[in-house]
């Protein structure tokens, strides 16, 4: 069935001039199915790219669609399931960030690429939680940062960054805040011989257990060059389909199984075929707010 299935989605993406575009986290089947599988912003960035698409497929949740059409504004944007979304993502609005600015008038916006259409309109620069440093270090005419929504990507982005004064939203990723200290600790038991590896969206506690915390890009290119041959993963499970599929000659072990975004988990084979053959669940992004977000996201390609 899953063959046919594939089949099938293989021979609408060409007939729709389109490219499947699937997160990370994806479950392995969707994975397998993309054109590209990598995070948010690399994805749409490589659509984007990709002038003979007039069609992008996102298998991910909402915001990354918003990207994606921000990036691309000439082409059609389809989620297979409009109902994924984002918590983080969607525990800020365009007005908390207005008021946010209100209250510290000497403060430049830092917003995680993970929020929406709207936050990223409201915001100063965007980063990812690969290039959170590097973005933050850049800002040269204040010392006053307003990180938003992300409050753990910005805890432990500030440790890295002791000049800056840091004004956190509370906001987190329910995923990642599932794993906790001691599912590292009982990992390392479990496997003696393995190193840890976790999202910068995990707690600082946790954080501090991990030999090295990566974004998905970060962690794939630490998975590539360590010597180990075990690795645990502390993120969303299904980054770890990948991580075995590059690196055969290794085992990787989930940090938790209770790391699981169901909101990433909508998206099914039989969801992507359906997309393709309605062109329905189109993503749509005012002009004003696409403009606005697209020189927040194009000053951090700059930076």
């Amino acid at each position: 069935m899953t063959n046919s299935l594939s089949e099938k989605i293989k021979e609408l993406k060409v007939s729709r001039n389109s490219i499947i575009l699937a997160h990370n986290y994806q479950l392995a089947e969707i994975q397998d199915a993309a054109d590209f599988v990598g995070d948010s912003l690399e994805l749409s960035i490589k659509a984007s790219q990709i002038k003979d698409a007039s069609l992008i497929v996102f298998c991910g949740v909402c915001f990354m669609a918003e990207t994606a059409k921000i990036l691309s504004p000439t082409k059609t944007v389809i989620m297979p399931d409009i109902n994924a979304g984002c918590p983080m993502a969607n525990m800020i609005t365009g007005e908390d960030v207005r008021k946010l600015k209100r209250d510290n008038p000497d403060a430049k916006v830092v917003c995680y690429v993970n929020s929406t259409a709207e936050v990223k309109a409201e915001s100063y620069i965007c980063c990812t939680s690969a290039n959170a440093q590097k973005i933050v270090e850049s800002i040269k005419d204040t010392d006053d940062i307003i990180f938003i929504p992300d409050k753990y990507l910005g805890m432990n982005t500030a440790k890295k960054v002791p000049g800056k004064k840091f004004i956190y939203w509370n906001g987190y990723c329910p995923t990642h805040m599932r794993i906790m200290p001691q599912d590292i600790e009982r990992a390392k038991q479990e496997h003696s011989s393995a190193v840890v590896i976790v999202h910068p969206e995990c707690r600082t506690d946790v954080v501090e257990l991990a030999d090295q915390a990566s974004s998905t890009g970060g962690m794939l290119k630490f998975a590539k060059e360590a010597n180990a041959k075990e690795i645990i993963v502390g993120t969303e499970i299904g980054m770890l389909h990948r991580l075995q599929k590059e690196n055969p000659d290794k085992k990787f072990y989930p940090v938790t199984d209770k790391a699981v975004c169901p909101n990433m988990k909508l998206t099914t084979l039989e969801k992507l075929l359906w997309a393709l053959e309605e062109v329905k669940t189109e993503i749509t992004v005012e002009k004003d707010v696409a403009d606005r977000a697209r020189k927040a996201i194009e000053r951090m390609i700059e930076s």
